[in-house]
This record gives structure tokens, sequence and C-alpha cells, in this order.
């Protein structure tokens, strides 16, 4: 406490005039317990006051200090600045983000973070450049950039299951950003019962934020800066008998796009041939613009603005060399052999005859059922004679068993087994995991039967019995034209052998693990080296998948990978240039997703894409349809797209090719 004998001529004082500090000009005594000070004020008005021994608690002599004193802990100091300079970087460099992050990124990558994404507030946007591009680098820079500028505090990311760890292990390692994969436990554990709500930095699954009502009504409650959606084709939805119907990812979709203020759809595959299915796709970003159903000659609409779409041929390094080498495709057609021919037709003639009773069928979902697994048996027959017996026999053994079972209930109304499955579930299965895609059709090809009766079941195995014996005697013929045709690439083709150390490296990719199986043990018996073929499908761990990568990747003795569409996403094989499409998928996105898993980043060599094709079979006629769809696709992207099919055709023209696909239509 001050005393008034501390009061001297020229003290600053506070404490005689509110909020304010006056300098003392002169001090007069009255009595021990009363003196009169003179001050200036800060606006160099005079004043004067009497003070007594009450007014000393209210008083302060203001202690005069260094403006710099420095003698503070210096590094301290150091720390306090540089989080400072930090701060307002972002005002001096444009490009903070490239310069504090583990990468060196490419032209293509940097005009899209700075050029196109974040000069959009609020972004709505959607990065569709080529597979292999480097889609997940430019969210990287994009979210930290926009951390650094404090724009963005809440960064949620969706992509499929397959692809999280990716993500969580990408954006650590080369940008330092701490994500979270959103796991049940969190989920169970959470203080507040809601997770999305405690964790600023968070990665999702697809499916299992799709799937949940109570994860979208917790999702619901929370707000994000920025929401980017990975693989985001997967959101779709489509026109059906003139009503709309969205699936679950893209009821998923409409909902991340509400709670976020900044919305970033990736996808090297934005068009799936339908422009009215694009459109509705580009309805998450602008529901207004494509508000309504698409009418073919009326609606065109200019979405430049809305995205961003870059081929791989137009993808430049800094000095201006294009950043890929060339990629050519080929379609290999070739004839079914006579003993083909015959199960070709025995099975489609069943199948057509299953489908027809299936039409009769009361109930929608089981109808819908017994006619996809049907057409899932069709295409088994285009893969390989061990899928299609391998399919035929687990069918007939299963059959039988409902059979023996009917038999002893003696009940002879059989009712349906299994689950139903609806046309939505049929939207979401066409881009699901593999491991899922595997495992329920092996559930429908074996159960899902349009029979109604005891006698119907009968009928059906008696068919199944002879179509197995068929499909065991052109198993065992050796008369595989299929396989003959591989067989002819890898030992005729000069693409797949190097002068000096011989066989170069290959991916092949078949839509079933009978067919993997099959060539598995052809391909050992043809090389004679089992250690040069390692394989990835759907049954198989995240780990395992790496460790196999690895050893195509690594091993100079592996050179051949047969893999399903498990490798489709998510897996680097620049290491090789060669591929082979043994099954054709009938998603032209497939396509273009398998051959990104060789043409990327990284490639240094002019990459071949083989496509094997019946054309006397439905595969023509699938064909057919792709062709369509790119030509569609090309259309609406402005020719951003790359014919994944090819223009070689061996014994047969493009022309013969597609009327035999209309006669099989």
């Amino acid at each position: 406490m001050l005393h008034l004998e501390q009061l001297q001529k020229g003290n600053p004082v506070r404490g005689i005039v509110p909020q304010q500090i006056v300098t003392l000009i002169d001090v007069q005594w009255h009595d021990s317990n009363a003196v009169e000070v003179i001050f200036r004020r800060a606006d160099g008005q005079l004043g004067s006051q009497l003070l007594y021994r009450d007014n000393e608690a209210l008083l302060d002599i203001v202690r005069a200090e260094r403006l710099w004193a420095f003698d503070v802990d210096g590094s301290l100091m150091r720390l306090v600045s540089e989080a400072y300079r930090i701060h307002l970087a972002h005002l001096f460099d444009p490009m903070l983000a490239v310069h504090t992050s583990l990468i060196e990124p490419l032209p293509h990558q940097i005009t899209a973070v700075y050029d196109e994404m974040l000069t959009r507030q609020p972004l709505r946007y959607l990065l569709a450049d080529d597979p292999g591009a480097g889609k997940t680098i430019m969210a990287g820079l994009l979210i930290r950039e926009l951390v650094m500028r404090g724009d963005v505090k809440r960064c949620l990311i969706c992509a499929p299951g397959s692809l999280t760890e990716q993500w969580l292990e990408e954006l650590w390692s080369k940008f330092q950003l701490d994500f979270t994969v959103l796991s049940r436990e969190m989920t169970e554990t959470s203080r507040s019962g809601n997770a999305f709500a405690e964790n600023d930095l968070l990665i999702v699954r697809l499916d299992q934020l799709s799937r949940s009502d109570e994860l979208q009504a917790r999702l619901r409650q929370t707000d994000w800066d920025l929401v980017v959606c990975d693989e985001a084709h997967k959101m779709s939805a489509s026109f059906f008998g003139g009503d709309l119907k969205e699936t679950k990812r893209y009821r998923l979709g409409k909902l991340l796009g509400d709670v976020s203020r900044h919305f970033l759809l990736m996808t090297a595959t934005p068009h799936n041939g339908k422009e009215e299915d694009f459109q509705l796709f580009l309805a998450l970003l602008d529901a207004d613009r494509f508000e309504g159903r698409f009418r073919d000659g009326v609606h065109r609409v200019d979405v430049s603005d809305l995205m961003r779409r870059m081929v791989k041929e137009k993808l430049l390094k800094f000095d201006g060399k294009p950043l890929f080498p060339e990629r050519k495709a080929y379609t290999v057609n070739y004839i079914l052999s006579p003993e083909e021919d015959l199960l070709y037709d025995s099975v489609t003639e069943y199948v057509r005859q299953e489908f027809n009773r299936a039409e009769k069928l009361e109930s929608d979902g089981r109808k819908g059922t017994v006619g996809f697994a049907l057409t899932i048996l069709q295409r088994r027959l285009a893969s390989s004679p061990e899928a299609i017996y391998q399919s035929l026999k687990r069918r007939r053994e299963r059959l039988e068993k409902r059979l023996k079972e009917a038999q002893r209930t003696r009940n002879n109304i059989l009712q349906a087994e299994g689950a139903e499955f609806d046309e939505e579930y049929w939207d979401d299965f066409e881009d699901a995991p593999d491991s899922e895609v595997e495992q329920v059709e092996t559930e429908l090809i074996d159960n899902a039967t349009a029979a109604r009766t005891i006698e119907e079941l009968q009928a059906e195995i008696l068919s199944l019995r002879d179509l197995e014996a068929t499909a065991l005697k052109v198993r065992r013929s050796g008369t595989d034209r299929k396989w003959g045709e591989l067989k002819r690439l890898l030992q005729d083709t000069p693409e797949m052998h190097d002068p000096v150390r011989g066989q170069r490296k290959l991916v092949v990719f078949t839509e079933h693990r009978d067919t993997l199986n099959y060539l598995l043990e052809r391909l050992k018996t043809l090389i004679g080296r089992d250690e040069s073929i390692v394989w990835i499908h759907g049954g198989m761990q995240r780990d395992e998948r790496r460790v196999v990568e690895d050893q195509f990747r690594n091993h100079p003795d592996v050179f051949i990978l047969l893999a399903t569409d498990a490798a489709g996403e998510g897996i680097n094989l620049q290491r090789a240039h060669l591929m082979v499409n043994y099954d054709l998928p009938w998603n032209p996105n497939r396509l273009e997703q398998r051959f990104g898993r060789i043409h990327r980043i990284g490639q240094t060599e002019v990459c071949h894409l083989w496509n094997l094709v019946a054309g006397e079979t439905r595969e023509g006629a699938v064909y057919q349809r792709l062709l369509k769809k790119l030509e569609i696709e090309r259309d609406a992207l402005d020719g951003q797209v790359f014919d994944v099919l090819g223009k070689v055709f061996q014994e047969t023209s493009l022309r013969k090719l597609l009327a035999m696909s209309e006669e099989a239509n």
C-alpha cells in the first residue's frame, strides 16, 4: 500500500483521476494527514486534488519500465515469434502448404488446389482427374492450406473401407495431419455420446456410415468446415419407372453436403455412361441447378465451374514433358470351341427358362434375387470352365440339400431361403467391396431358385446335373479358347518379354475367385515356377494384400499378379506396365480403375492393356453397351475419356462383332 509520504514531484501516479495515470507537478502538505497535489493529465490539462490517509489504498506509483528488457527466456521468445510468423505466413507465401509438406507436387496438383479450389468460397467441387493423378495429394494440400489459413478446424473424410488406412497414413506422413478413423469403440465410449462432435479431424468408412441410421443421426447434429468424399461415384442415384431411386450412399452424400461448409467430391470415374445419373450426381453439389429429371436434347449444362477433369495425356511435368507415358488398349476377340459353344447354349437356355419362371413369382424381392443370381451364373459362364463348373456344382448340391429337407418335412410348397435383396441393394452392390460381392454372389448362386414346389425343384436339379456334366467335360477337354488366348499373349506378344531378363511383370484381372484359382494352376504349369506368381482376392486382409503388393513390386522373380477387383482400388502397381482383363467387367468405371493401378505417377514405360472378349456371346452384347456408355461419357466430359476397350480386333471385325451383339440382345 502506498503512503502519502512517498508522493514526490515527477511521480506518475494511478488512482487520482479514474482510469488515468497523471504526473505530479507539486506536492504541498497541510498537516500530517493531508496533502495537496498538483498534476498534469495525459491530455496536458492541469489539475489539483487534496488527498487524505483514507485515499492511500487507491493510489499507486507507476514504476518506469524499459520498453525492451531482453531478460526473458530466449527459447520461449523464439517459440512465440515463430508461432506468430507461421500464423501470418500465408499472407506472404501463397503456397505455404506446398513448402511445409513432405511432398513434391506436380503442376496439375498445384493448379487444382490453388487455382481451382482455394479460389471458391464456399467450395462445392468435383475433382475428377484420371486414376493415378494423385488426388489424395491434392486433397491433403487443400486441407493443410485451409488449416493454416484458419479456415478449417473440423474436417471429415469419407472413403471406402479399404482406403481409410491409406488416407490416415498419407495425411500424417506427408502433411502432418493427425486424423482418426472412426471405430465402433469410439462411438460406444464417446463421453458425450457423439464421436463426431468430439473429433475435429475424422475419417469414416463409406458403407459403415451409409448403412447406419444411428450414426447418421449423430452426424446430423454436427457441423464441419470441410468434408471430402473419396470414390464419390459410389454415391449414385437413378430414375426407374419415372421415380427417383436414391441409394443409401446417395442419401449419405446429401447429408454430408448439408452439414459442411466446404464440400469436395473426388472420383476418377464421375460418369457411368448415363447422362441423367451424372446430373443426379452433380446435384449433390448444386441441388438447384440440377433439380428435376434430365431430358435428352433439352438439358445440357456446362459444369466447368463445378468440376475439373484431366486425362493423363494432358498432364505435364514442370519442364513441359508428359507426366505419364503412352497407354494403349486392345480388344482380343476369340471364338468358342464346339464343346464350349454347346455348354454356353445349354446354360443360356437354362438361365432363360429360370428367368421366365422367376417372372411368375409374386414376391418382387424374391423375383429380383433369383434374376440376379441367374445373371451372375451367366457371367461366370463367360469367365472360365472352372468358374461355371464350380458354380453349377455348388448350386446343385445346395438345392439337393433343400430338396431333402422339404421331403423330410413333407412340405410341398417351398419357401424362399436367405435374404431377399431389393433394387436399392443392387444399386449399392455394384460398387460394394470385392469381399462382399464375392460372399453375396456365392450365396445367391447356391441358394436362389424360382422353384415353388418339390416337383419344380426336382426338375431344376436334373437340369443342373446335365449342365454340371457338360461343364466337367469341357473342363477336362483342355479346349479352353480363352485360356489359349492368354497363353498366346504370354508366349507370342513382344511387349511381354524383356530381351535381357525374360518375362516382364504382368497383372491379370478376373471377376471370380474360381477363375483365379483355375488360372493359378494353369500358369504354374506353364511357367514351371510357383514362386513367380502371387495373387490378391477379396478374402484377404489388408496386411496380406500389402505383403503381396510388396512382393510383386520388389521381388525380381515375381512377375505375374492374379487379382480380382480387390486390387482395383488403393493399390499401386506401377512396377508393372502390362495388364490383361481376363474377364470384362460390365461397368466401364471398373475398367478405368483397373488400368489406373499400373498407369499412374511413377510409371515410365508405355502401358498396354488387353481385353479378352468372346464376341459371339453375351460378352459381345456387353461390349456394345460399354461402347455406347463410353461415347456418352466422352460427350459429357468434353472428350476427357480414354478408350479402355481399345480398337484392335482379331478374327472378327468391329462391325461384325456388334452385329452379333445385337442378335444376342
